[in-house]
């Protein structure tokens, strides 16, 4: 009896080890019953703690595969697809960037500029064809804190300005989605919706 219940209680740091590892960042929650079904059958928990840890990485992987390989491109795509409304005006390039910010130290990777066909010509007459009233724009940065650095300089900006309003989101941690004033609330976060997946 005295040896299951150290071999419980073994099992139990090692998993609230385990648990306190994670980085905090990933919204998904801790692997932890993946990790507990194997290590409450083996009767020799030395075996089980020992490979509790080793668990922990692997289960933050996905995750950031899932970050690295999302682009402006590929948050487009999901939004076409759902949204027929919307289409692609400009994939920016570095050179072409005009906020010369893309591939910048703490700046967005990747961005586009999308229209939407539910605005009216004529209310953005004379606008550039790129201009976020038309549509919006997607930007990708590599980490959270550049995403939400951004949507915060965006913030502020429009508190400025308040001609520049727009509609502004993070979504998956590192994408921001800009979205034309012109639209609806509901059709904005309906975009948002959308890229939350």
């Amino acid at each position: 009896m005295r040896r299951t219940t150290l071999a419980l209680a073994a099992v139990g740091l090692a998993l609230t080890a385990t648990g306190c590892g994670s980085s905090g960042t990933d919204k998904t929650p801790a692997s932890a019953p993946a990790a507990t079904t194997p290590a409450a059958a083996a009767p020799a928990s030395t075996s089980a703690a020992a490979t509790a840890p080793a668990a922990a990485p692997s289960s933050a992987a996905p995750t950031a595969t899932k970050a690295a390989t999302l682009d402006a491109s590929t948050a487009l795509a999901a939004l076409t697809k759902a949204v027929p409304s919307i289409t692609l005006v400009k994939t920016y390039t570095a050179e072409d960037d005009p906020n010369k910010l893309l591939g910048r130290p703490n700046q967005y990777t990747s961005k586009i500029a999308f229209a939407d066909s539910r605005i009216k010509a004529a209310d953005v007459e004379g606008q550039d064809a790129d201009a976020i009233n038309r549509g919006g724009s997607i930007e990708v940065f590599a980490t959270a804190a550049d995403a939400t650095a951004r949507l915060t300089y965006m913030q502020s900006v429009i508190k400025a300005l308040p001609l520049a309003v727009e509609y502004d989101y993070v979504v998956r941690d590192t994408v921001l989605i800009r979205a034309s004033h012109l639209l609806t609330p509901t059709q904005a976060t309906a975009l948002e919706a959308v890229l939350k997946g």
